[in-house]
């Protein structure tokens, strides 16, 4: 039976919120609701999902309350600790894009912004799987572009936000709500 693999860079997604939007750790509800994720992921294929959520631990400190609430919502951390000089997230996920790779009956949903992970997602797409990237658009990196990735906007296509974030972005005039500029 095919299923969706939903992998979430979950050191990029919080650095890109924190580093880039807001300027600042981001508040309990500005974080991603995961769930909705994986609900999205379902329905977007109709088929079983699977939720991978990689964790930098090589501090040594596991954030229990946050992986207890992954594994409530079904999704399987991976705390992964290494040598300061390394990109601890960055390597797992690449490494477990490999493996994917030979596992004909899986499809891929990668929430991250960081174009460490194109070559792998083109050798996913090359092998006839359904892929798709999930991020905040105007952060993800073009280098997805170049391989014509289908984008699924966190924020605008999951709704994954409790609260509309700050975001400053092009937006097609079909698309314009001047409402959401009236609140």
């Amino acid at each position: 039976m095919r299923r969706t693999f939903v992998i979430v860079d979950g050191e990029n997604i919080d650095a890109t919120l924190g580093n880039s939007l807001l300027g600042r750790r981001p508040l309990p509800e500005e974080r991603p609701r995961w769930e909705r994720v994986t609900d999205y992921a379902q329905k977007l294929w109709d088929q079983p999902v699977t939720g991978l959520f990689f964790l930098n631990a090589s501090s040594g400190q596991l954030p229990s309350n946050f992986v207890q609430a992954l594994l409530a919502m079904g999704y399987r951390p991976i705390p992964l600790a290494g040598r300061s000089d390394e990109k601890v997230v960055d390597i797992g996920i690449q490494r477990t894009l490999d493996a994917l790779v030979g596992h004909e009956d899986a499809d891929l949903l990668l929430c991250t912004h960081d174009a460490d992970f194109v070559d792998h997602v083109e050798r996913l797409m090359g092998a006839g799987r359904k892929v798709g990237l999930v991020a905040l658009r105007e952060y993800a990196s073009t280098a997805f572009d170049a391989i014509d990735l289908e984008l699924h906007d966190l924020e605008d296509d999951i709704g994954a936000f409790k609260v509309p974030l700050p975001r400053v972005r092009i937006i097609a005039l079909d698309d314009f709500d001047p409402e959401r500029f009236l609140r």
